[in-house]
């Protein structure tokens, strides 16, 4: 992971290649105070000012390196997070600043436009880095701390399951555990069997070497808001004995991206001080196939005590989170926020980009949805309605775990999250892809941060000092 500290640096007057920023609209105008030869430049290079364009202009004065950048953007003095990222991505390695402006929003997308993926594939053709100056040195640690929680989101969704099972997610919590002074719980075995039974159940058929574990961090003071984060690690999921087809395993190392969520919303917490009494529970298993693998038809005792029947062993992840969720619940938790990667339903419904948002609080929708808009971190409210709960029905269960039919797929499973969740609990739910399949200026193709922004800076509006 680049260090993004390096990317920001405030601006003292050092020298620095200059950017302006352009759009459409205003490009006529701002080309008159341009010379013949540079005008000719960006004629060759198609440069009209709109969205993503980029150019490179001769600048014949003594000082400077010959030459200036320039791109397009849809509002020069209102800048997305995006607006500085193509430039981030494709100018050559050396030192910028903005001369018609501040940076503001664009700060992060420069950073995570440089993200590279590099620990099995030497990046030899990658330009880099390029560092740009702020005049807002006040804003640059938020900024950066925003840059590395998305980027360790996406390191650890990339990674393959071999190298990202449910020991290192376990080292990871370990890490920020040390890192923040938090204190690490995990539970295994036969403790893991009779205090997490569906967690245990979900795993029990992996390789010892990735055997399940509920893993928990606790921060902060006893006395502050109770606060808890819980993430869907799922670190491989064939299906179990109702197993996937090849292509659709080929990306299932990313079923733990909640909890890659989750442990970078930690970290943003715990490096921000944030006044509250943080839990974090990220349930970590393998759903593989083995002779004692859960089947179809089974019944699950949970930790909540109710009884769960088995009809699809592909719909695991809602069972480890039943049992995070229902520890969450009796340990107090004013506010539960969680991430997974739950169904494809929600992904049919809308796409790659936007995760599904559940919540029992219109409140506290609402400000998930104004924070993501106003952070550019999209999320799409889905309703939790009451009238679907009975496809969840059981004939010898409490209830099932995945409904037939096939209709309003994330709504019931978002409805199974919340029998787990205790009465009267302020409780979020993101049904997350945490995955990019295609480039976009700043979000590269893989693993990618979906809701974090959103549950970060809605929270601060929350738990403010």
């Amino acid at each position: 992971m680049t260090d993004k500290t390096a990317l920001i640096q405030p601006d003292r007057g050092q020298d620095a290649i200059a950017i302006h920023l352009v759009n459409a609209d205003g490009f006529e105008a701002w080309a008159k105070g341009l010379s013949t030869p540079q005008r000719a430049a960006l004629a060759a290079q198609k440069f009209t000012g709109k969205g993503y364009q980029t150019a490179i202009v001769p600048d014949s004065g003594k000082d400077g390196p010959g030459w200036f950048a320039v791109g397009g953007v849809a509002d020069p003095a209102d800048l997305s997070s995006w607006c500085l990222a193509k430039l981030a991505e494709v100018l050559p390695a050396g030192t910028y600043r903005r001369v018609d402006g501040p940076s503001g929003a664009a700060l992060y997308g420069w950073q995570t436009a440089q993200y590279r993926f590099a620990r099995y594939k030497d990046d030899k053709d990658a330009e880099g880095p390029r560092v740009l100056l702020t005049k807002d040195a006040a804003a640059i640690p938020a900024a950066v701390a925003e840059a590395e929680a998305t980027a360790m989101v996406r390191d650890l969704v990339n990674l393959p399951a071999e190298d990202m099972g449910p020991e290192q997610l376990e080292a990871v919590a370990a890490d920020l555990a040390r890192e923040f002074g938090a204190k690490l719980t995990v539970t295994r075995g036969d403790a893991l069997e009779k205090g997490f039974p569906m967690v245990h159940a979900v795993g029990r058929a992996a390789a010892r070497s990735h055997a399940p574990r509920m893993i928990e961090l606790e921060w902060g003071a006893n006395d502050a808001p109770r606060l808890a984060v819980v993430g869907k690690g799922v670190c491989f999921d064939s299906g179990g004995l109702d197993i996937k087809t090849g292509s659709s395993m080929a990306l299932m190392k990313k079923d733990m991206g909640g909890a890659a969520h989750a442990l970078a919303l930690a970290r943003l917490i715990m490096n921000a001080r944030l006044k509250v009494r943080l839990h974090v529970m990220v349930p970590a298993v393998e759903n593989a196939v083995a002779g004692n693998a859960f089947r179809p038809g089974d019944v699950l005792k949970s930790r909540k005590g109710l009884t769960v029947e088995i009809t699809n062993t592909d719909a695991e992840g809602r069972l480890v989170l039943g049992d995070a969720l229902a520890k969450a619940s009796e340990d107090g938790a004013g506010l539960i926020v969680d991430f997974a990667t739950l169904t494809g339903a929600a992904r049919v419904a809308l796409g790659p980009d936007l995760p599904g948002l559940f919540a029992r609080e219109d409140a506290t929708a609402q400000a998930l949805l104004d924070a993501g808009t106003a952070h550019d971190d999209p999320v799409w409210r889905l309703p939790l309605h009451e009238g679907y709960r009975e496809m969840m029905a059981s004939d010898i269960a409490d209830l099932v775990n995945s409904a037939s039919g096939g209709f309003a797929g994330a709504t019931t499973a978002a409805l199974f999250l919340d029998r787990f969740v205790g009465d009267g609990i302020d409780w979020a739910h993101f049904d997350t892809f945490a995955w990019r399949p295609a480039a976009k200026p700043g979000r590269p193709k893989g693993g990618a941060a979906l809701g974090l922004r959103a549950a970060w800076h809605m929270l601060q509006g929350r738990y403010v000092d």
